[in-house]
């Protein structure tokens, strides 16, 4: 064991001394956590036992094994003489105790091996998933900030947009006038750079504003100053009427009060300098056929620009605008979900409160006897969950029978017959409703906890309305509900107890127990009856 020891111990110091000669070297540290597999006796924890040893990152061992020099201190295997020499002579201690320590040795370096190719291939780049962009797509990011609004977003792409579209066009404006020794060639080539010039400001800047507005006054003067500096209206050949893009522009930029205000100034410059253009630069030579031609095109790439903006425009009204029925329905079946539907309309239609009163109306109040005890002892999702399910299979029923449900409070469940539409039948649904509640709950997992309804009904008038002016709630009020409570909180635990009230509207379809007089409190002493069932 000594021997096997000294001889291990000897053949690291060797590899480590090498490898603390190529560190030096190359300049870099490369020895990876494979290495210090191979080096298990000159471990820092096995020479000071009391300080733990560092386990190497992933990057420092990737370094190690790309800048490796293919020497002795690689990984590769120990030659087979040195192998077979040292196969027998001893085992070591650890975990490959049992093992001839040559052996084990060779399976750390298979091992290592191993580590580093999976390190290699872990962290081998991966290509980025390929984004289909196109040349208007990258165009409409030019000046796009991450904060920006979406409408914003979409103002910045559209304006880049016609701000190139335009570009080209000028270009051809200008080299025609230029071909026939025109001066006026001049201008398209000045807008040409004034609009190119604040497209790469825009780029840096971001700042839409200062950008909008070079760009309207750039195609509005420039082009009405050709128109001057061509002989006015005909002679230009109507190159005047690309200003119109400004007030359009605006149009779909800015508010309307503005753009009226950007169409005045285009009426203001195309007619003053059309004027002066016929009245001091009447003497353009340019041929007749190239004004004609100049009209048509002029006529012609106005209309389509024009199109083009009008078109864009709509095209992101309709979407907003489908957008805006979709949350709008949302919007919609969220109050819905909260007050009935004839409610749900006249709040929307109505900016008053909301009252009514209800001349017949039947009202159900019921309560999970014992829940709250039974709470305590469960979880909050438990007691969650239970009610919801509980209480979801009520909201189906009360929809069946054609009742309104009012609210829930803690495990109590609230409903009426008759609100907000009037009918005659409400103490007939509210009974049905009322013994298809009974019976839910005594075939449900409740009821194996011992778990009963406690239900209440009580017909007579009521105000119905809604209330709130942040959560809206329909409720009810009067005699009529407060009767109802007392009903079910002066139950019996599994019975359905109504009024007389109640009782007369129902004695000739339903079957009623009698249970006598009972004190209530606030109405003192009151005949009451359970339901049975229907006849």
């Amino acid at each position: 064991m000594g021997v096997v020891s000294g001889v291990t111990r000897m053949r690291a110091a060797m590899i480590a001394a090498e490898v603390t000669g190529l560190r030096h070297r190359t300049g870099a540290s490369f020895v990876s956590a494979s290495h210090e597999e191979l080096l298990p006796s000159a471990r820092t924890s096995d020479v000071c036992p009391s300080r733990p040893r560092r386990k190497p990152s992933r990057s420092e061992g990737l370094v190690s094994v790309k800048r490796l020099p293919r020497t002795a201190t690689s990984l590769e295997p120990t030659s087979p003489s040195v192998r077979e020499a040292d196969l027998g002579r001893g085992d070591v201690a650890g975990p490959g105790a049992g093992r001839p320590a040559a052996r084990l040795e060779y399976e750390r370096e298979r091992a290592g091996r191993n580590e580093i190719q999976r390190d290699r291939a872990y962290d081998a780049p991966v290509d980025a998933p390929k984004t289909q962009t196109g040349p208007a797509i990258r165009l409409a990011r030019v000046g796009a900030d991450p904060r920006d609004e979406p409408d914003l977003r979409e103002k910045k792409g559209l304006l880049v947009l016609l701000a190139v579209l335009i570009l080209p066009v000028s270009l051809v404006w200008g080299a025609s006038y230029l071909a026939f020794g025109s001066l006026v060639g001049v201008l398209p080539f000045i807008y040409f750079a004034i609009s190119l010039g604040s497209l790469m400001v825009f780029s840096r800047t971001r700042r839409f504003g200062p950008f909008l507005t070079v760009q309207l006054l750039d195609v509005l003067l420039m082009t009405t100053l050709g128109q001057m500096l061509s002989g006015g209206f005909l002679p230009s050949g109507g190159v005047g009427l690309w200003g119109i893009l400004a007030p359009l522009g605006a149009l779909v930029f800015l508010e309307v009060r503005q753009a009226i205000g950007w169409f005045v100034g285009f009426v203001a410059a195309f007619v003053l300098l059309g004027i002066a253009g016929e009245v001091v630069f009447s003497d353009i030579d340019v041929p007749a056929w190239f004004t004609a031609t100049m009209l048509a095109l002029n006529v012609v790439g106005t209309g389509a620009v024009a199109f083009t903006v009008l078109a864009l425009f709509a095209t992101q009204r309709n979407a907003a605008l489908v957008a805006l029925r979709a949350e709008q329905e949302r919007s919609d079946a969220l109050i819905r979900n909260v007050l009935p539907d004839s409610i749900a309309e006249r709040l929307k239609a109505a900016s008053g409160s909301i009252a009514d009163h209800v001349e017949s109306a039947s009202i159900l109040f019921a309560d999970v006897v014992d829940f709250t005890p039974l709470a305590q002892r469960l979880s909050p999702a438990e007691v969650v969950g239970t009610l919801d399910q509980l209480f979801s299979h009520f909201d189906t029923l009360v929809e069946r029978h054609g009742l309104e449900k009012i609210k829930t409070i803690g495990d109590a469940y609230m409903a009426a017959a008759g609100v907000p539409d009037p009918c005659a039948d409400h103490a007939h649904r509210a009974a049905l409703l009322a013994l298809d509640m009974r019976t839910a709950v005594a075939t449900s997992a409740i009821a194996g906890r011992g778990l009963e309804l406690r239900i209440g009904i009580n017909s007579g008038p009521v105000t119905a309305g809604v209330i709130g002016t942040k959560r809206f709630l329909y409720d009810l009020w009067g005699d009529a509900v407060n009767t109802a409570s007392r009903m079910e909180s002066n139950g019996t635990p599994g019975e359905i107890q109504i009024t007389r009230a109640t009782f007369e509207l129902l004695r000739d379809a339903f079957d009623c127990r009698v249970r006598g007089t009972i004190e209530v409190k606030g109405k003192g002493a009151m005949e009451t009856w359970y339901l049975v069932g229907p006849r």
